[in-house]
């Protein structure tokens, strides 16, 4: 475990509850800035063990908050296992992956996938989840095939991938945007959980910032949570895609030296 200064420790709590706030008012996307924040504004620079740390913290924040859908009935448990085993085998190969990615190469690829989420953040439409439109079930092997894709995505960036399993939910199994989101976190967590697992196995994987995450991030996400219906969700998730692709920026900028290997 690294030395954290007390400055750390507090930024670290900032950290979580500006990702568990943003998960809370725009419903996905904000475990994208766990990393970047960890190494850009905690000062973490170990671009390995951050990516183990907020895996874990990812992973626990999920499984907290499927508990309030469930309760709604909005969580379908058996496509949701269904999607995560081979999730899981995935999420293991690809943090075996990213351990053998050079640090600044992981981190400059991974800059390059938080543009490409915010731009489908940008042109995603709104959904009318009330019409309950749903498409059909594509079987157990097409979840089996996207679980498996998506753990892999998911274990190479240490991120929940939520972005990923929500519309791979509804095009495989046939879940409305309502379930898909709630029936999501079984995966989200899964796969986050697994991945800390892999990293800590090396030793990339600090305890004491994992919990100050998750402390934050459920101070974040209950604010969140209720200021989510006073303020128009379309608007925030733009402007977030925005703060995205700024810190993508910055970090393809600050990594730029992995070019020189091309």
């Amino acid at each position: 475990m690294i030395q954290l200064t007390d400055i750390q420790m507090v930024l670290s709590v900032i950290s979580g509850i500006f990702v568990g706030f943003s998960l809370g008012l725009i419903g996905g996307g904000g475990s994208i800035l766990a990393i970047p924040l960890l190494i850009y504004f905690v000062g973490f620079h170990h671009p390995h063990m951050a990516i183990g740390t907020t895996a874990i913290a990812v992973g626990v924040n999920a499984y907290l908050n499927v508990i309030p859908h469930a309760m709604k009935k909005h969580v379908n448990f058996r496509d949701g296992v269904i999607f995560s085993i081979p999730g899981i085998a995935g999420a293991l190969a690809g943090a075996q992956l990213g351990l053998v990615t050079p640090g600044n190469v992981l981190l400059f690829i991974f800059a390059i996938l938080m543009i490409a989420i915010a731009v489908y953040m940008l042109k995603r439409k709104c959904v009318d989840i009330a019409s309950g439109r749903t498409l059909p079930h594509g079987g157990t092997g097409k979840i089996v095939l996207i679980g498996f894709l998506v753990g892999l995505s998911s274990g190479y960036f240490g991120i929940g991938g939520g972005f990923l399993i929500v519309p791979g939910l509804i095009y495989s199994a046939g879940l409305d945007i309502i379930q898909a989101v709630g029936t999501s976190l079984i995966s989200v967590g899964t796969f986050g959980v697994v991945t800390a697992l892999r990293y800590a196995i090396s030793g990339d994987l600090d305890i004491l910032i994992s919990v100050l995450f998750i402390a934050g991030g459920v101070l974040g996400g209950f604010a969140g949570s209720h200021l989510a219906s006073a303020v128009p969700k379309r608007r925030l998730t733009q402007i977030f895609a925005v703060i995205i692709i700024i810190v993508a920026i910055y970090m393809m900028y600050v990594n730029l030296s992995v070019l020189s290997f091309i």
